[in-house]
């Protein structure tokens, strides 16, 4: 028996459970049952017992508890993040993946923090990541095809934490090619893929991303063009629950793009999330930057862009350059 089973069946059953259900469920005494309990309210959970009741678990629409037990009582996953490693401070959760990878650890264990020391984003930038308000996690994946197809993973995984983010605010949010997630026209996620791999194979990708959850205020430098759920949204958002859901949704789009080993089957709902598409963008190519109209991305996930100039197709590499709005941000 593990606590988060424990506090799945609570949560679950919505009022009291027996004790004697629960020892009867798990194989275990009514004491290792009392012990989960008491564990659980150590962790932060309000618990009532009541004799010839049993418990019941006490919600509160304003709590956030963000602990590995929390995590793992959402998860619905059949294999990703069935190994999750839960850290209240560490440097990085990308690095601690690669870590786990280098020592044999198997597919798709995932990495989560409350707090990051060294956290960083695309390019080396760094990524503040402050402790009890934001998500920061990282997925460690071994797929069997060539690296060239590894590429968009980054876009599986801005698909697949749109899709958790919209079931967690009423605000449209979409997606800044590659894989920004915004909300009101501003970042609330950013994705950092990498990979280690030879010509003909794979060794391991580790997919990191960093939410912006809970904060209630940015910082000067970057209000213009970044932000939380809860400034768009104005509620808190339980960061467990949204980490299952991203896990969820990352899992079902996975299973698409290991059907052929590409994005056939996801661009069509990628691109109905692209915020970028049938708009003005400038493209910051290192040869010359250029403006034109994008128009939504292929199977290999390069933007199409029509040159304003000419009139010429493009198709743009997210690895080679940058993309921003004409007039801002987006």
């Amino acid at each position: 028996m593990k606590n988060e089973e424990i506090l799945k069946k609570l949560r679950d059953a919505g009022g009291y459970v027996s004790g004697q259900e629960l020892c009867e469920q798990y194989g275990v005494s009514r004491t290792a049952v009392w012990k989960a309990v008491r564990q659980l309210e150590r962790d932060g959970y309000v618990i009532e017992a009541q004799n010839n009741k049993g418990y019941r678990l006490v919600e509160k629409d304003d709590a956030d508890v963000f602990t590995r037990v929390e995590i793992e009582s959402w998860l619905d996953t059949a294999w990703l993040g069935k190994t999750l490693v839960f850290h209240r401070e560490t440097g990085s959760t990308n690095l601690d993946a690669k870590e786990l990878a280098e020592s044999g650890q198997p597919d798709g264990v995932v990495v989560v923090a409350d707090m990051q020391t060294a956290g960083r984003g695309r390019r080396g930038r760094g990524w503040v990541s402050p402790a009890g308000r934001d998500i920061y996690m990282t997925l460690m994946l071994r797929p069997q095809c060539r690296p060239e197809k590894a590429s968009v993973l980054t876009l599986v995984m801005a698909l697949s934490v749109l899709e958790a983010v919209q079931e967690v605010t009423a605000k449209p949010c979409g997606i800044k090619w590659p894989n920004d997630i915004v909300v009101n026209n501003k970042k609330v996620c950013g994705i950092l893929t990498e990979m280690s791999a030879e010509l003909d194979g794979i060794h391991y990708v580790v997919i990191g991303a960093g939410i912006n959850v809970n904060q209630e205020q940015m910082a000067p430098e970057i209000q213009d063009k970044a932000t939380s759920l809860y400034i768009e949204g104005g509620e808190r958002i339980k960061r467990a629950r949204l980490t299952a859901r991203v896990l969820h949704y990352f899992e079902e789009n996975y299973a698409v793009f290991e059907k052929n080993w590409d994005f056939a089957g996801l661009v069509d709902k990628y691109n109905s999330f692209l915020v970028n598409r049938g708009r003005e963008v400038r493209v910051l190519d290192p040869q010359g930057a250029y403006d034109g109209i994008a128009r939504g991305i292929n199977e290999q996930g390069e933007l199409i862009v029509v040159r304003s100039s000419d009139g010429q197709t493009q198709l743009v590499y997210a690895g080679e350059v940058s993309v921003r709005g004409m007039y801002g941000y987006v």
